[in-house]
């Protein structure tokens, strides 16, 4: 068995196929193909599921991924202290949702590489679901989601709550719902309406508040940060945490503005999700103390 070895197969499950891995660490195909073969004989399992559409990694792989990504930092370790500081730009993959990128991780990417010169940081926009895959698969190392009441978090992650919020009507300013201090949903209901699209969950809490009886006009758009666009175009109007426009650009400047849902109780949270596991790596921790740092300095009163 050898280092690298382990390295091909932690990049084929980073970039799903091995066309991608080969093009990053710039090694044949056929030779790293070769190489993960040669690695499934010696460990008497198959690590990864090949199709047409790339290579994922297989069920017996994934139980081997935590050991094998613990012996590559070993490794980076190890090669650190002997003077090879080329090792210390370990990329860091963080997916989320669109309503914590602009208040939560971009301060806490900056400050993380403040701190950290050398770091490469990937940050993706996805879906929760994408990110609940992507963490187990290994091609995250850190996930941010909001959770509803109720919703549970898979077993083999574990989630430390940011923020905790409501949800609330986003308004353009001038709208004449801006007068009161509280929307009905029956005013909502009214209205032109801009919803996240199915698979985001303020799409689930919208079919949630509004039940059978959905707005006529109906609107939909990808992620929070489009959907405030939206809603300072005067498109439509939208239902956010609260936590996510509070101190949004469009928010301090007053083109958008929220009101509390009159008589819902629901309560959001924030939460950073990683791989559930001994040691949780350096990086991932020193990510989610600036997470929490930002949480608590520019949400207060939302901080978990």
């Amino acid at each position: 068995m050898r280092i690298e070895q382990l390295r091909y197969l932690a990049a084929v499950t980073r970039h799903g196929s091995l066309r991608r891995a080969s093009e990053q660490l710039h090694v044949s195909q056929p030779a790293l193909s070769e190489a993960i073969r040669k690695l499934e004989q010696e460990l008497g399992v198959t690590l990864l599921d090949r199709h047409r559409s790339g290579a994922r990694i297989s069920p017996a792989g994934q139980q081997l991924l935590q050991p094998i990504v613990d012996v590559l930092e070993s490794v980076d370790r190890l090669m650190a202290a002997a003077g090879n500081q080329a090792t210390t730009r370990r990329l860091l993959r963080i997916g989320t949702v669109n309503a914590g990128t602009a208040s939560l991780v971009l301060p806490a990417v900056r400050a993380f590489q403040t701190a950290n010169c050398g770091a490469v940081v990937e940050v993706r926009n996805l879906q929760q679901d994408e990110i609940h895959l992507s963490l187990a698969e290994g091609t995250l190392d850190l996930g941010l989601v909001n959770l509803l009441d109720g919703d549970d978090v898979p077993p083999d992650l574990e989630a430390t709550p940011l923020l905790v919020g409501s949800p609330a009507a986003v308004l353009p300013a001038g709208h004449p719902l801006t007068a009161g201090t509280s929307v009905t949903v029956d005013e909502l209901r009214a209205e032109r309406f801009v919803a996240m699209r199915s698979g985001y969950l303020m799409y689930r809490f919208a079919h949630r508040l509004f039940g059978a009886d959905l707005p006529t006009r109906w609107h939909s758009t990808d992620g929070a940060e489009m959907g405030k666009m939206m809603v300072a175009e005067g498109i439509g109007l939208t239902v956010l945490p609260d936590y996510s426009v509070l101190g949004d650009p469009l928010e301090r400047t007053g083109l958008i503005v929220t009101r509390p849902l009159r008589g819902d109780t629901t309560v959001i949270t924030m939460a950073a999700l990683h791989r559930r596991q001994a040691r949780v790596p350096p990086a991932i921790v020193e990510v989610l103390g600036h997470l929490r740092d930002r949480a608590r300095h520019a949400l207060p009163g939302r901080a978990a």
